[in-house]
């Protein structure tokens, strides 16, 4: 027996000894209880390098945990020397580089329907299986909604099943069909115990409840295996009597009370049940109408009864549900179907509500709610059109929050798509209160949804999911808003982009679909080829299928592509050797026959009649279809394996490329016949390929090796490598109308979307900063020459162009808006250019037709939602139920409130009819008492339906005026979208509640309310951009501002999301009221392009940095840290001195020794930055800001001034041995006073980091610097303790901080700066920081955790942390946390 290889193994790692050859690998010794995720950060670990030899790859000292505190592992003194030679070798060493490409979307996987248990759900957490991976959602406390939290992909066959820990919810197992087991520590996203060889495929696996850490597991026929993973009895062992069983089982569960209780499901219909200290009972307890047959009726669901040691609910296919008992034997009852059609799929019971279970039917998606004291359902929904394949209910639902609470939430909708069915009404018949319960429901679709059963809706749908690999994606040419992707699940989806839901799905029972494309133009069909029915097309809008072709016989087609230039020409290639050429309507032009199978063929986008495949034999070959002959015209040949996929330049006539299995792809031309490039570095066969449509040397490719690759073909370089695809990378497409945003699509079974915009920024800074149209936009030849910045050679920047020509006013705005739309991903980006341009006074007239469809301006909204009322006009009936007592009391209580209203007492009618639950009658008599009765009345019916969460609580609150109330009842709930509709109606005086009393009107009482109302507005609309923030979307935060005006907080909501040189382009438009923000961010970028990945900015970045400040007026200090940093030689300095308008580097000498001597630090730390010596300014401005620290009552703004600017020292000076002690202090000083502005900004997640970082180069290095380590400690503890109670997410948790600790904060926030700008405080979180990784496992230096979204790696290539902590860090302190002097360029 082996260890089983590829687990990253952390902790103590051994093997297991197991009878047989079962192969064990264990990742961790302490798997039973996991520790709970790190304390905040007091698991900061800041990196320190110790360099020690030149010859060697630097080694990163850790600081590791200890008590919840960092201590060194190891130290040694840096010796002066060994720094600098560090330097000078960190530069020409290959490291890893921060990935470039962002991803900004992610379409999930849906839910395999071809396993059992394949569902499951423990504490706040959802699991489900596609294929090959299990996705993970766990509950946002603070908004109250299921988010995706992890991708697991180590299986690499068909997940079998997965079964959660019932007594650690951090732990789950999953089973596969390569005989694996794996458990999984969700917490710390990872796997941490490995079973290989598991002898057979396990087809269920369970936890052995009340047996510690085992996990059974079981293959069709037995035996059943028990895997203990830790402790002195580890290994697998044989159930001593589950085994030998005569039908193949379905699934087993063992029982949660009886310990060492099991049943098995057949196939033949029967059940096994084992029991210590009893008699096992094989194969018993078959229906009825199966005994004496041998006709099978599988098992499809098995569940204890929770409340019992013996009862127990079965399905079988065929003969419905049943409920038995395991000892008797007997069947207790059998449950009835109001339809004989209707087969169950899966069952289960209701944790809430004793007795009650639910089932889904197999054919259609009907829940159906059953007590066991009744043979027929409750209650029948219809959920979907298809079927059900599992559920599962959450044992402890989400809670809804009191309505008093403050917290936002969102609005749960159901997709956009079809196929999902409005929530049902009630039943006329009910006479019963559905439990409070969630139940996470999959569907035989792929569907995935959380159904909440009290308030029947959707609190969650992710419908129709690709569940199998997806082969091919394209953009519709015409809509680029639509998305095709092909899959090996026989479907074709078209997906939304915008909401990232699927729209059309074709009928299926394809085999495999390989490739598909779309019709030019707006035909609205597609063509698909298939593994064994050919081709197909497919009218999208219509559902149907139109057109087959069946040429190439049994033969799966690998490849179709519908002629660009001519639609009435499709070509397909197939494992026959054919490349066929025919028309639409079936006629063949032409037989391409190659020696062996043809994977891949594309149309020349230049040539209508030329073609180009790709063969087995390894060979490329172009095709003229203007000729009869059938031979080639050209064939390349270099590949050493297949030629999978073929694509010709779109902007380079003659231009292709070709992918193959040798892991590399070749650039051919066509008019030279010859290979002009080779590109490698992918490790595994080549799939997708992707030409760029405006750039035309970038090329992408995507790999088995799970990887995404962006090149420069100019001199074959990788620019940038992804690896967040969990598996092969198959598809990847370009936007046609936004050219840096890709799709791809994975073996892992998800669609992703990607941004390249960061590989040609610097464009953006063309454009921002006024260049001419030659730096921007140019041809081929000019964007090929090696080296050369990139340059726009395709139709969309030419479209705009022509359009701007063609533009007599408003030109700098449009440009702005044209380009900076063409570079953003979709996700927001129209519509906060829409509100720009409303918030300018544009014509609404002139707004575009979606408009309407996203984040609408405040003046608009109350029109657009009325529209669309007025189209749906959906009318609801309110049902409104009351706690009945027994009959007679009920009939007691009728006949005395009949008596009351005949007497007149219509109050006393009226509070009998409450008690009744007959609300509806006291409400329409309680204005015969008075007004101020009928309000009190229906205030004390909003706060009962309030406590109950019950939606009919809306009209009361309109009709009484209790706006606030209303609001924050949908805050609290998650419906902010509902909030800012009724605060806007407030606003515009819609809602004003009755007159109890007559008064006076007057104009100044309705502009009071509408002042008060507009507050509430804006307080909603921040929630709402709050949420939007936190769900990784920045842009439609900042759209949410902007719809009331608040261009300050969208600026904000852009920075924070590092969306800069947007929010650049955005500012610009605004003017005045975002000038501040538009300032900083233009400081922002700027430090992005002075300091480059090198530390050694090229002149073009130099000059787009000096660029960039000087589009801000009061630059002088701004030029001169840009000019102080720049690191070229004496005349390279001076010139850009001139061009900066500053003196020359002797001048800057003379300058600083005056200002020095008149006692001026600011100036001659200034001066001598910028002169031959900028070496002179530490010890002048470190002492300075040493001597304020002294005196008792300093403050930041005291020193920052200094310290910023004595940071922009050249890094090759600041390194120098002569500068060590001065290099240390201002590294101590520096991250001491980020640690405070870090507090001031609320960046809490680094601010342990900084202070752990300063205490650490105050212990390791000489200096004389006025901080105690002490007071650091005490300081830190003081702001984790005043601090605590706004992150503690229970608060029993919380212990409230002590008086010292209260004064100790107090003193440090009496330090802090006011930030210049409104909005900046809370932390960064940039676009795809909550979408999952796949196989890009990271862990932070300053948490110990896994990287959650981008990361950033820092200057020794190895350590990483995440890109928002990055970001944060750089903005608060410019030195890296390694504590090497190199400033941090996350930007």
């Amino acid at each position: 027996m082996g260890v089983s290889e590829g687990v990253e193994m952390k902790g103590s790692c051994c093997c297991l000894a197991t009878g047989g050859s079962c192969s064990v690998a264990l990742v961790s010794s302490h798997l039973s209880h996991t520790s709970s995720l790190h304390q905040s950060m007091s698991t900061a670990c800041a990196l320190f390098l110790t360099p020690t030899s030149t010859l060697t790859r630097i080694r990163a000292v850790l600081l590791t945990q200890s008590h919840g505190r960092l201590c060194i592992c190891e130290w040694e003194r840096r010796a002066d020397m060994e720094s600098l030679c560090w330097f000078s070798t960190y530069h020409n060493e290959p490291k890893v580089k921060m990935s470039q490409v962002k991803q900004v979307g992610l379409l999930a996987a849906g839910c395999q329907p071809w396993n059992k248990d394949v569902c499951a759900a423990s504490g706040d957490r959802f699991a489900y299986c596609a294929t090959l991976a299990i996705y993970v959602y766990q509950l946002d406390h603070r908004y109250n909604e299921f988010k995706l939290r992890a991708i697991m992909s180590e299986h690499k066959k068909t997940i079998t099943a997965i079964s959660w820990c019932p007594h650690n919810p951090d732990m789950f197992a999953s089973a596969s069909a390569d005989n694996l087991l794996i458990i999984w520590n969700v917490a710390e996203q990872k796997a941490v115990a490995r079973l290989d060889n598991t002898k057979g495929i396990p087809a269920s696996i369970s936890w052995c409840w009340n047996a510690g850490d085992s996990v059974a597991f079981v293959s069709h026929r037995g035996p059943l295996y028990v895997w203990t993973i830790s402790g002195p009895d580890s290994g697998v062992t044989v159930h001593k009597e589950a085994h030998s069983f005569l039908s193949d089982i379905c699934l087993f569960r063992w029982h949660t009370l009886k310990k060492g209780k099991v049943v098995f499901g057949h196939t033949d219909g029967s059940l096994s049940i084992f029991q210590p200290g009893s008699k096992n009972q094989k194969h018993v307890l078959r229906p009825e109408s199966l005994e004496g047959t041998d006709e099978e009726d599988p098992v499809t669901a098995l569940e204890w009864d929770p409340l019992s040691t013996d009862y127990l609910l079965v399905a079988n296919m065929h003969n419905g549900i049943r409920l038995l008992d395991s000892e008797s034997l007997s069947c207790i009852t059998t449950f009835s179907f109001p339809s004989a059609a209707a087969s169950v799929q899966c069952l289960a019971w209701v944790p809430s509500a004793p007795g009650m279970f639910i089932t889904g039917d197999s054919q259609v998606g009907v829940l159906r709610i059953w007590n066991v004291s009744r043979v027929t359902p409750l209650d029948n929904f219809k959920l979907k059109k298809t079927g059900f394949h599992a559920l599962h209910v959450l044992n402890s639902p989400p809670a809804k929050k009191s309505f008093s609470s403050n917290s936002p939430s969102k609005n749960h909708y159901t997709s956009s798509t079809s196929e999902a069915v409005p929530p049902p009404t009630l039943s006329q018949n009910q006479a019963f209160s559905l439990p409070p319960g969630h139940a996470v429901c999959c569907f035989m679709d792929g569907g995935v949804g959380l159904y909440d059963m009290g308030t029947k809706k959707w609190d969650f749908l992710r419908d129709l999911g690709h569940v199998e690999t997806i082969f091919d994606c394209k953009f519709k040419p015409d809509d680029p808003n639509l998305l095709a992707t092909a899959s090996f699940d026989g479907t074709i989806k078209v997906w939304d982009i915008n909401t990232l839901t699927a729209v059309y799905t074709s009928p299926g029972n394809e085999g495999v679909v390989y490739s598909l494309s779309w019709a030019p133009g707006d035909l609205n069909c597609i063509a698909g080829a298939t593994s064994r029915n050919g081709a197909f097309i497919w009218d999208v809008k219509k559902g149907k299928m139109i057109t087959r072709f069946n040429e190439h016989g049994k033969n799966g087609i690998f490849c179709v592509a519908w002629s660009h230039k001519d639609s009435k020409r499709i070509a397909t290639c197939s494992g026959d050797g054919f490349c066929i050429i025919r028309t639409i309507d079936g006629k063949v032009l032409h037989k391409y026959k190659h020696p062996a199978a043809v994977f891949g063929c594309d149309w020349s986008q230049n040539n209508k009649d030329m073609i180009a495949t790709g063969c087995e034999d390894k060979n490329v070959r172009v095709y003229y279809l203007a000729t009869s002959s059938d031979q080639p015209l050209k064939v390349f040949t270099g590949h050493t394996a297949k030629v999978f996929h073929v694509r010709w330049s779109p902007l380079r006539e003659g231009i292709l490329c070709s992918g193959s299995d040798d892991g590399t792809v070749r650039i051919w031309d066509y008019t030279q016949d010859a290979c002009i490039n080779v590109l490698s570095g992918h490790t595994a066969p080549v799939r997708g390929l992707m030409w760029n449509t405006e750039v035309p040397y970038l090329l992408t490719s995507g790999s088995w090796d799970y990887t995404i690759r962006v090149w420069d073909t100019r001199d074959g370089t990788c620019l940038d490598t992804v690896y967040d695809h969990g598996a092969d990378v198959y598809g990847l497409t370009c936007h046609p109308s936004c050219p840096f945003t890709m799709a791809s699509c994975s073996r892992d079974s998800t669609v992703r979307l990607w941004s390249l915009t960061p590989l040609i920024a610097p464009l953006m800074v063309n454009i921002l900063t006024d260049h001419s149209w030659d730096d921007i936009i140019g041809n081929t030849d000019r964007a090929m020459v090696p080296g050369a910045p990139p340059l726009l050679c395709g139709k969309v920047s030419r479209d705009i162009k022509q359009e701007l020509d063609k533009l007599t006013s408003d030109v700098r705005m449009k440009k702005l808006r044209w380009f900076s739309e063409c570079f953003s991903p979709p996700g927001g980006s129209q519509n906060l250019w829409d509100l720009v341009a409303v918030i300018n006074g544009q014509d609404d007239s002139l707004l575009p037709q979606n408009y309407g469809q996203g984040i609408v301006h405040m003046k608009h909204l109350v029109r657009f939602k009325t529209s669309e009322a007025q189209e749906l006009t959906i009318v609801k009936m309110s049902k409104f139920g009351g706690g009945i007592g027994a009959p007679s009391k009920e009939e007691r209580l009728k006949n005395a409130a009949e008596i009351h209203i005949r007497l007149g007492q219509i109050q006393r009618y009226c509070e009998l009819m409450v008690e009744l639950g007959e609300w509806e009658k006291a409400l329409s008599v309680a204005p015969g008492v008075s007004m101020k009765y009928w309000k009190k009345l229906m205030q004390r019916r909003a706060d009962q339906l309030m406590q109950e969460g019950n939606d009919d609580v809306i009209p009361y609150c309109i009709a009484t005026g209790e706006v606030k109330k209303l609001v924050n009842f949908f805050t609290s709930r998650g419906q902010v979208k509902e909030a800012v509709l009724v605060a806007q109606g407030a606003c515009e005086g819609n809602i004003r509640g009755p007159q109890v009393m007559p008064i006076n009107h007057t104009a100044n009482s309705d502009n009071d309310n509408i002042e008060k109302y507009c507050g509430l507005l804006h307080r909603v609309c921040k929630e709402l951009a709050e949420w939007y923030f936190q769900d990784g979307r920045a842009v439609l935060a900042a759209c949410c501002h902007l719809a009331v005006d608040n261009s300050e907080l969208a600026m904000a909501s852009l920075i924070r999301g590092n969306e800069l040189e947007l929010a650049v382009c955005v500012g610009k438009v605004l003017g005045e009221s975002a000038s501040k923000a538009t300032h900083y961010v233009l400081e922002l970028l700027a430090r992005k392009y002075m300091t480059t990945a090198t530390c050694f900015p090229s002149v073009a970045c130099r000059d787009l940095a000096a660029r960039l400040l000087q589009m801000i007026p009061d630059n002088e200090i701004l030029l001169a840290k840009l000019c102080a940093f720049y690191p070229g030689s004496s005349a390279e300095i001076n010139d850009l001195h001139e061009k900066c308008g500053l003196p020359t580097l002797e001048e800057c000498k003379e300058l600083a020794e005056s200002a020095y001597a008149d006692g001026e630090i600011f100036q001659a730390v200034k001066y001598y930055l910028l002169s031959q010596e900028p070496e002179k300014a530490l010890p002048i401005g470190i002492s300075y800001v040493k001597e304020q620290l002294s005196s008792p009552d300093w403050t930041v703004d005291s020193v920052y001034h200094i310290l910023d600017l004595l940071s922009y020292v050249r890094t090759d000076r600041l390194i120098l041995p002569k500068c060590s002690e001065e290099r240390n202090e201002l590294l101590i000083l520096c991250g001491y006073i980020g640690a405070l502005l870090a507090i001031g900004r609320q960046y809490s997640s680094i601010v342990p980091a900084l202070y752990e970082y300063t205490s650490q180069l105050l212990k390791r290095r000489e200096v004389a610097v006025p901080l105690q380590i002490e007071q650091l400690s005490v300081e830190l503890e003081a702001w984790r303790a005043c601090t605590q109670s706004l992150k503690a997410p229970d608060e029993s948790l919380y212990t409230s901080p002590s008086e010292v600790q209260k004064l100790e904060y107090n003193q440090l926030l009496s330090r802090m700066r006011e930030e210049p700008i409104n909005g900046l405080e809370g932390p960064d979180y940039v676009t795809g920081s909550n979408l999952p990784s796949h196989s890009d496992v990271q862990i932070s230096c300053f948490t110990g955790l896994r990287i959650q979204g981008p990361m950033f790696f820092l200057e020794d290539g190895k350590s990483a942390i995440s890109l928002n902590d990055a970001l944060m860090w750089a903005k608060v302190n410019p030195f890296s946390p390694l504590g090497t002097g190199i400033r941090l360029n996350p930007f």
